[in-house]
């Protein structure tokens, strides 16, 4: 067995879905969730078949986002893995309850925007995900300022009231 790293490759503030999946519906009906989540949504769709012709499946509403989850998900070449890319101003929050309760989906292992390292595991059989590198490691503990920043922050985006 072999353990290499594969760096999802994409621009900083650009967000993204990878999960585990078990059939080709996938494609369509997480296109389809998106879709019915958030209304207008901007994203990019890509699938590995993990049997068959074990292509690439992609779909989605945006040329630059499409290319991008193509491209990572061929990087990352794990069997029923999918990843999902959200153009700019959409966020995971609003579309990942409605993933995860797609039928085909088995497991979420990041949604993120942060600088990201898949480990995969490959053996004779293929590749599989072992897990995710999601972003650097703690500085410190929050403190009354940290606090205070971060109440701030939700509310100055919009995701908190009050």
């Amino acid at each position: 067995m072999e353990i290499t790293t594969v760096k999802i490759e994409k621009p900083e503030d650009i967000n993204f879905i990878l999960g585990q999946s078990h059939f080709i519906k996938t494609v369509e009906d997480v296109h389809e969730a998106l879709v019915n989540s958030v209304p207008g949504i901007k994203f990019g769709l890509a699938f590995c078949e993990a049997s068959g012709k074990c292509l690439v499946r992609w779909s989605g509403t945006d040329e630059a986002m499409i290319a991008l989850a193509k491209k990572n998900a061929l990087a990352i070449g794990a069997g029923h893995s999918f990843i999902v890319f959200l153009g700019g101003g959409f966020f995971p929050v609003n579309v990942l309850k409605a993933i995860q309760n797609t039928p085909e989906v088995c497991r979420i292992f990041c949604a993120t925007a942060n600088p990201t390292e898949v480990l995969v595991a490959g053996t004779e059989l293929g590749r599989g995900i072992l897990g995710v590198v999601d972003g650097s490691s703690p500085k410190g503990v929050e403190d009354e300022e940290g606090i205070t920043w971060r109440k701030g922050f939700l509310r100055k985006i919009g995701y908190k009231i009050g």
